[in-house]
């Protein structure tokens, strides 16, 4: 662990495990080497990073301020899947928030990124070492969920270039719920930017307030453009029945992945279509979401059709990841048999 927290000290990245999603990571406050996270990822340099923090870390260091709302959170859920927009220190270089006056911070709970993040902070002089780290893939793609999907997605970079730690398969399965807490003092009341593990309700029972949806004057933030977490096979949603009704006009020689919530019954053999059956269990289905997406994308499919799952508050946070990858694509692009 010592020799990558070396490896960030020296501003070079580094790849490793948190409970959402594997992490590409440099040190927050050297702008060279956020830089290299922004080159390897393709990455709009207006579309700020997450700063993640040991337990022992002070977020004090890297915020203007930490209201009382945002210390109550943290001791709710640090460390864990929420990250919370706060002011940012005007010692903290812009370059992690896409030049905003915010910056997210988060204190992850993987025992290997929580080594690292301890390992690095203590090489720090001021010893509050934060990790720039976004998502360890290409930007707009599906994330990461285990070391070899790390790997796949930077070919170009070596092991001096990037080195990956293990850490087994992600635990939570997507990016941490962000919530804005940046505007407090200008009474603008918490803000839900990005759903995830952390539900709504469960902030609101901290809070005793239901965070808002985001405002157009809300801060940017990592994975809230419209179209994210895409695969490179078209992909699309529909309910089961629409599904049903659609596969029975043929695939005209097209092939076709159609994943759907086991439920007992049969399901009709049509050519091309493959049937993949998943648990109607939100948190499960969340864990297991990209390491399917990324299976199923390097099988030569045509297409990829989830089912629908309940617009119920338990799925907010995969609605809003496979709806925004849905959106990268306009319908699948199959021709049916007889189309012009």
């Amino acid at each position: 662990m010592l020799e990558a927290a070396q490896r960030l000290a020296q501003g070079r990245l580094v790849a490793f495990p948190t409970e959402t999603v594997y992490g590409l990571g440099a040190d927050a406050e050297n702008p060279e080497a956020v830089a290299r996270i922004y080159a390897a990822k393709r990455r709009p340099a207006d579309h700020p990073v997450i700063v993640h923090l040991a337990p022992d870390t002070d977020p004090g260091y890297w915020a203007a301020s930490i209201p009382p709302e945002a210390r109550r959170l943290m001791a709710a859920f640090w460390p864990g899947p929420l990250t919370l927009i706060l002011p940012r220190a005007a010692r903290i270089p812009g370059t992690v928030s896409g030049g905003q006056d915010s910056i997210g911070l988060r204190c992850p709970s993987h025992p290997v990124a929580q080594r690292l993040l301890h390992a690095f902070a203590v090489l720090k002089p001021h010893g509050c070492g934060g990790v720039a780290a976004p998502s360890a893939n290409q930007f707009g793609q599906v994330s990461p969920t285990r070391a070899d999907h790390v790997r796949g997605e930077f070919p170009d970079l070596d092991e001096q270039a990037l080195m990956i730690l293990e850490g087994g398969p992600s635990e939570v399965g997507i990016e941490s719920t962000i919530l804005d807490l940046s505007r407090l003092d200008r009474g603008v009341g918490p803000v839900l930017l990005r759903p995830g593990h952390v539900t709504a309700a469960q902030i609101a029972e901290v809070l005793g307030v239901a965070p808002a949806l985001p405002d157009a004057a809300a801060p940017r933030v990592s994975g809230s453009l419209k179209a994210h977490y895409a695969p490179r096979t078209p992909l699309a949603l529909m309910d089961r029945a629409a599904l049903l009704d659609w596969l029975r006009g043929g695939l005209g020689g097209a092939r076709l992945a159609a994943v759907v919530f086991e439920d007992g019954g049969e399901l009709p053999q049509w050519p091309g279509v493959d049937w993949v059956a998943v648990p109607a269990d939100p948190r499960g289905y969340a864990r297991d979401l990209y390491a399917l997406l990324r299976r199923l994308d390097v099988r030569g499919y045509d297409g990829i059709v989830l089912e629908r799952p309940p617009a119920e508050p338990a799925w907010q946070a995969v609605n809003d990841r496979i709806g925004r990858a849905a959106a990268t694509f306009q319908g699948l692009g199959i021709r049916r048999p007889g189309s012009a």
